[in-house]
């Protein structure tokens, strides 16, 4: 028997994120998902190597890689639709719900009870870290379109802010004051 869900998976870099804005370079959610992973861990070792506080920066990272799986069959809903009411927003979430269901069931039975939590994202070990992740991935996105000259993203710039702010996470919070401005630089100045 052919298990596809990786097949699936490698299909992650033909989803194309941020539809409804025009970009300076397209991000697919393979490169989101990766950019993920890299935050969560980092905020994840933030979290338990600088403050000292309870955190698992492996499981965030894998957690992350997954987090946007369900989108290979249901497409990027962009955000002003996804959230438009809390009728549209349960609804989409019963759709990737069923997304990750079907993909769940194309893995091996024995590989399924450790892939659940990463494909549904109730791993509750990780999840105010990989959410905190994606919107800082969002954030860094923006900040690189303005860099780029693209004022198109300078609203999603200061909404993404503001929901990172009022994240009240301390790792965020350190990552926001130690290294965002990084991402506003370019690379003579990184060196």
């Amino acid at each position: 028997m052919q298990f596809r869900f990786y097949a699936l998976i490698s299909r992650m870099r033909y989803i194309t994120r941020w539809g409804l804005m025009r970009n300076t370079f397209s991000e697919n959610i393979a490169e989101h998902s990766h950019m993920v992973a890299v935050l969560a861990h980092s905020l994840a070792l933030i979290r338990r190597d600088i403050l000292g506080l309870e955190a698992d920066p492996e499981r965030c990272a894998a957690a992350a890689l997954y987090h946007d799986a369900s989108e290979i069959l249901t497409g990027d809903l962009p955000t002003p639709i996804k959230y438009y009411n809390p009728a549209i927003k349960a609804a989409y979430k019963q759709v990737e719900r069923v997304s990750g269901e079907k993909l769940l069931a194309m893995l091996p039975a024995e590989l399924r009870p450790s892939m659940a939590p990463y494909l549904f994202e109730d791993d509750p070990a990780s999840h105010d870290i990989v959410k905190a992740a994606d919107k800082l991935s969002a954030h860094i996105k923006c900040i690189e379109e303005l860099k780029a000259g693209n004022a198109e993203f300078e609203s999603a710039a200061r909404q993404t802010r503001k929901a990172l702010e009022e994240m009240r996470l301390p790792e965020l919070d350190w990552f926001l004051a130690h290294c965002l401005d990084s991402f506003s630089l370019n690379l003579d100045e990184l060196e």
